[in-house]
């Protein structure tokens, strides 16, 4: 069974001459900027296992970026999929109504930590789509222009969420942007300013909202904040809980709506069903969250839950779309859901993450290249440095690392605004033996590679 096998390579190259094959045709005839860092064309995948076209293994660290929570091919989700195709694949939901999305916005109205007790749910096809319409659903309960993102924030790569994502690496010649987003400060405290405590630093963040209103745009013209809860591209920096209750008191105090976007962290990847569970516990909710990835298992949906009177703002025909929340997606979304909280994948998730960062902060001490572990639950950064004292990012070696794992048949991924982190985000179904397999190739890697 693929699902528990180890990673291993037969092949006396990686690629494999099939694969070389494939990914020679695919320069012919896609786009290069797509990009791809990975030698690996995927023949079937299993669990946290994917098998290539030349018969070899890998272990997947990467999990479609977050989309394959509950892993590759979930039986039951390919079951509920297959049973609503023999029904119908499509039903546009501005023409007909089909209760598996009706039953979808009632289970995430019921589980998604959002202010307020009455709650509604609609669905577009991507995390970008999510938090633009977030961000159009603001606008409108508001009736106010701008907004307030992040540095090291990404949203996306339409025309609005390619201006709220702070690296412009995503958006070289797209420009001109929209106007009226702005951004401040996310505290990420492994590289605070110079000489500043923890408590300064925390102010300094804080502060940097104060200086949009005062810089950029008057509060009275925000409509919302959009954060993630713990950031994805940027380095896999949770924020800080102090801070998000700050955040929460200025939205309070100016009449602006918060907005999570966990698009990422979603579905049970740091340890709860969502990350604003912490915020929750904190006493502290979003107005809007929107999440994708993980949500259907691999078919494409995403979701924008928020209370009754701001999901009610919109004018009629300005939000909804011809293949937003199509039938297969709410299937599988359904399924997805009922696994999830069945199986504890969210106390599952939590277990991974110890392990892995106990083992993260050994290298931490072991090897001056490691210069920082962070995370929540099985959502883990690993920051690379030069050295530790400076803390230089050390882009270069995680290059290496990249290409060294895949060539030993485990798949990682890099992240942060320096391109300096190793992410972790293997499906939350990966084993004990597979994931200390995965493991011992990383360690291997590091010390071959620095």
């Amino acid at each position: 069974m693929l699902n528990t096998d180890l990673p291993k390579i037969i092949t006396e190259t990686v690629p494999g001459p099939k694969a070389a094959a494939i990914i020679e045709r695919r320069k012919k005839s896609t786009p290069s900027a797509i990009g791809c860092a990975y030698p690996v064309v995927i023949k079937r995948g299993e669990g946290a296992m994917i098998e290539d076209v030349d018969g070899n293994k890998f272990l997947d660290w990467i999990g479609g970026v977050g989309v394959l929570n509950i892993g590759f091919s979930h039986p039951e989700v390919v079951e509920a999929v297959k049973n609503q195709a023999e029904k119908y694949f499509h039903g546009m939901f501005n023409v007909v109504t089909h209760e598996g999305y009706v039953a979808l916005a009632e289970k995430l109205c019921e589980i998604a930590p959002v202010k307020g007790e009455s709650k509604k749910a609609y669905f577009a096809n991507s995390g970008a789509e999510a938090d633009e319409n977030a961000v159009k659903i603001a606008k409108a309960f508001t009736k106010r222009p701008n907004i307030i993102v992040f540095s090291g924030a990404f949203h996306g790569r339409t025309m609005l969420t390619m201006s709220m994502t702070s690296k412009k690496a995503y958006a070289v010649g797209m420009g001109p942007f929209p106007d009226g987003v702005y951004r401040a400060q996310f505290p990420y405290l492994y590289r605070k300013p110079e000489g500043m405590s923890e408590k300064e630093a925390m102010d300094f963040y804080i502060d940097s909202i104060y200086k949009v209103f005062e810089e950029c745009s008057p509060a009275e013209y925000i409509a919302a904040v959009v954060v993630e809860p713990l950031q994805g591209e940027g380095g896999f920096i949770p924020a800080p809980i102090e801070w998000i209750k700050a955040v929460r008191k200025i939205c309070d105090e100016k009449g602006i709506l918060l907005v999570a976007d966990e698009v990422q962290s979603g579905f049970c990847r740091t340890g709860k069903m969502f990350a604003t569970e912490y915020w929750k516990e904190a006493g502290v909710e979003p107005d809007i969250l929107t999440t994708a990835k993980s949500i259907a298992g691999g078919v494409p949906l995403s979701a924008i839950v928020a209370r009754e009177e701001i999901m009610e703002a919109p004018a009629p025909g300005t939000i909804g779309g011809t293949f937003c929340g199509n039938p297969l997606a709410c299937a599988a979304a359904l399924k997805v859901i009922e696994i999830m909280e069945r199986d504890n994948l969210a106390g599952r998730s939590a277990e991974i993450g110890k392990k892995v960062t106990e083992r993260y902060n050994e290298w931490k001490e072991k090897y001056e290249v490691v210069g920082d572990v962070r995370g929540l639950g099985g959502m883990i950064g690993l920051e690379f440095v030069k050295d530790k004292k400076t803390k230089e990012p050390n882009a270069e070696l995680v290059k290496k690392l990249v290409y060294e794992t895949a060539q030993n048949g485990l798949m990682v991924e890099s992240a942060g605004i320096y391109g300096n982190v190793i992410r972790f985000l293997a499906p939350l179904v990966i084993t004990d033996e597979q994931l200390e397999a995965g493991l011992e190739i990383f360690e291997k890697a590091i010390v071959k590679c620095m």
